[in-house]
């Protein structure tokens, strides 16, 4: 057994059930797993919670089970054991990066802050646990305009790194944020065009887009929101059909809660495929996600002063979000 590859490279018994099996080890090893809605949908079928960023945190705080079994990409494991110092923190494959986080070098943001002194730091919680350490409070798309706004109206105020959620914050608050030039590469990928397309095909649906999305995007969407909004909405909405801009993955639990609704994933820019893939979230797989309970690995760990200063802008996070009630 080796994890040389970011991941447990082991062979596995071809007649197993893996979904059984990653039950049993799960309860025999009294693990809990958790899984973004941007994971395979086998994969969230297993874990005992889904959610966005958000939830997922919220979640991992008051989390008793001494192992995390965390399917998302690396910096959500990162945020529980920052949270979670003293759980076992796994992550099913360790190259589950995230385009975002990559944009925002902690060294370079540094220098960023260095050149605009006075600024409140603001930091969307899709960054490594340096740039949480460089960060006075952290957001997530559904607390971004609420944490923002609770904020005095003339603070002078960084926020990175997604220039497009920025933008959306900034349009929607008055406020001008200065903003890190970074942006998902999932979501940048969306195509107003064929968006239009498939709203000549379908007058009737609506259009859900994530605010990591471009501009021209959000602009044309009649609903604008983090995965968790955009899934609420879908199942409050009397309408029937949806065109969905966000990781085609969160398509799968819209329509587990809504099997009666039509939910079609908006396809990206220049691609034949017909929906947008996160190439990280996908790379966590049955196969990696047993191995990594059956042994343990691989195992998150974050440089101890970085957690120390990390988790102080992820708390105040969390205590405004309880206090606004999001």
């Amino acid at each position: 057994m080796t994890v040389d590859k970011g991941y447990v490279d082991a062979p596995i018994d071809l007649s197993l059930d893996l979904k059984s099996e990653i039950k049993r080890l799960k309860e025999e090893k009294h693990a809990v797993i958790l899984a973004h809605y941007y994971q395979k949908g086998e994969i969230q079928d297993l874990a005992d919670y889904i959610g966005d960023s958000l939830a997922l945190a919220q979640i991992a705080q008051k989390i008793e089970a001494p192992i995390i079994v965390l399917c998302g990409v690396n910096f959500m494991g990162e945020t529980a054991k920052i949270l979670c110092p003293d759980k076992k923190v796994i992550i099913p494959d360790m190259n589950a990066g995230c385009s975002l986080a990559d944009s925002c070098p902690a060294d370079e943001f540094e220098k960023f802050i260095k050149l605009n002194p006075g600024h409140t730091v603001v930091s969307y919680v899709n960054t490594s646990a340096a740039v949480k350490a460089l960060t006075d409070v952290v957001v997530t798309s559904t607390n971004a305009q609420q944490i923002v706004e609770s904020l005095p109206a003339d603070e002078k105020i960084i926020f990175g790194p997604d220039r497009n959620l920025g933008n959306y914050i900034n349009s929607i608050t008055g406020r001008n944020m200065k903003l890190w030039n970074g942006a998902c590469h999932v979501h940048e990928q969306f195509s107003v065009q064929k968006i239009l397309e498939l709203k000549a095909q379908y007058p009737n649906a609506k259009v859900l887009a994530h605010p990591e999305c471009k501009d021209v995007v959000v602009r044309i969407a009649d609903k604008v929101g983090s995965t968790a909004a955009l899934l609420n909405y879908a199942v409050n909405s009397q309408e029937k059909e949806f065109i969905v801009a966000t990781e085609s993955g969160i398509i799968h639990e819209m329509q587990k809660k809504c099997p009666e609704k039509v939910f079609i994933p908006a396809p990206p820019e220049d691609s034949t495929c017909a929906c947008n893939e996160c190439n990280f979230m996908r790379l966590n797989t049955l196969e990696k996600l047993y191995n990594c309970l059956k042994y343990e690995q691989p195992e998150v760990v974050v440089d101890g002063e970085i957690a120390a200063k990390a988790v102080k802008p992820i708390l105040r996070m969390l205590e405004i979000s309880e206090k606004l009630k999001l």
